[in-house]
């Protein structure tokens, strides 16, 4: 893939409020900073919450690979680019995880503090993903070679999980599905002899 196909952002950082916290080095550019803050025009419908804050992580992303030595493109980013961001991120985290050893260990209510690090929670790792496979759909990228999108990845956030849960003593509860209506059909015979149908809703288990 060329990569006039994905298009390459620069400067951008995510915001508090359940999401990741990072700081992004400031461009070395200056042409290219000063059009990347220039107003947008009147006419930009406003994006909602959610397509805000998936522009913000995907410019944070891109300008992570850009700080990179060499800088690495977006159409040679691969999973373990995309891992060791999620490790990089893990020096902005505010949820605290408790290391072997700890006497905190598995207490999700500490009677007091402790030296054990702050890293990345699981769900705003998770929800970060998600944001970052989209916006690299949205950008130009194969679904076939999303980086974010990696068995790798997966694997990396459930480890990150189970881990987490053991260390703060809080279970992973998975949300159970919703049952779904089953749409019975039973046919029955009138007097005339015509046969009629009848609907019933069940809920499946």
């Amino acid at each position: 893939m060329s990569s006039e196909k994905i298009r390459e952002v620069g400067e951008g950082s995510s915001s508090s409020g359940g999401v990741i916290n990072t700081i992004a080095p400031p461009l070395n550019n200056h042409h290219q900073s000063s059009s990347l803050l220039a107003p947008t025009p009147a006419s930009t419908p406003q994006l909602s919450r959610y397509e805000s804050q998936k522009r913000r992580d995907w410019n944070t992303f891109g300008q992570y690979l850009k700080n990179q030595r060499p800088p690495v493109s977006l159409p040679q980013c691969n999973y373990n680019h995309v891992l060791d961001f999620l490790r990089y991120l893990d020096q902005f985290g505010k949820t605290k995880v408790h290391l072997h050893g700890c006497l905190f260990f598995g207490q999700p209510e500490p009677p007091g503090p402790c030296t054990c690090p702050l890293r990345q929670a699981w769900g705003s790792l998770d929800a970060l993903i998600g944001r970052l496979r989209a916006a690299y759909e949205e950008n130009g990228g194969l679904q076939e070679t999303n980086p974010f999108a990696s068995g790798a990845i997966r694997v990396y956030l459930r480890e990150v999980r189970d881990s987490q849960a053991k260390a703060r003593g809080i279970p992973y509860k998975k949300k159970k599905k919703k049952k779904r209506p089953n749409l019975q059909i039973k046919a029955s015979n009138n007097n005339d002899g015509a046969t009629s149908a009848n609907f019933q809703l069940q809920s499946t288990t």
